[in-house]
């Protein structure tokens, strides 16, 4: 299995932790954005990354290849299927994660580029969901569960971006819980396996 990738794109960190969780056996080939290969092209003339080529069939989206994982192994129940009502509402998550916090992360990280508004005006707009995601840590070290979930696993790229745009002001902001859980991820084996050069 061929997985073509860009360490820093946070769809393509998605599928990578959720390959490395359930212990698929993956050549991971790093992608130049600037000089796509051939192969890549002729698997998925989109020619974004994540593209997991399994041998019998090519996923293109992150979500798809994390689910694929996940059926493959899932020793931590990381799909929740031991709460249906917690993983309805996960996929709600990570659907407005995926749609509206990246629009606001991409509007915050890339300020200059939108001189409409300030930085802090979008930092600001971005908060109502560090707020909501703070209200859901605050009785369990996870999102939904007492362990991880394809949603903790999911969210954690875009709130690593999000964070690393004003580091001093997040490690500042009202929102502990949020910064542990992201500390917490980003100290992980399992993080630093995806993340190596």
């Amino acid at each position: 299995m061929i997985l073509y990738s860009f360490r820093r794109c946070p769809w393509a960190m998605r599928a990578r932790l959720a390959l490395r969780y359930a212990g698929c056996d993956v050549e991971v080939r790093e992608v130049v954005l600037k000089d796509k290969p051939a192969e890549l092209l002729a698997l998925s003339p989109k020619g974004t990354v994540p593209v997991l080529d399994t041998g019998e069939r090519v996923l293109e989206e992150s979500l798809d290849i994390m689910r694929w994982a996940l059926a493959q192994d899932d020793p931590q129940d990381w799909r929740l299927l031991a709460d249906p009502l917690a993983a309805e509402r996960g996929e709600a998550l990570i659907a407005r994660n995926d749609r509206d916090f990246k629009a606001q992360v991409n509007l915050y990280k890339y300020a200059e580029r939108y001189p409409e508004h300030s930085r802090e005006h979008y930092r600001q707009q971005a908060e109502a969901w560090l707020a909501e995601l703070e209200g859901l840590l605050e009785n369990r070290p996870f999102l939904l569960a007492d362990h991880p979930s394809l949603t903790d696993a999911a969210l954690l790229p875009l709130l690593r971006q999000f964070a690393g745009v004003e580091p001093q002001w997040f490690a500042e902001a009202a929102y502990p819980r949020v910064r542990s859980w992201l500390q917490g991820w980003l100290a992980s084996d399992l993080f630093k396996a995806i993340m190596a050069r």
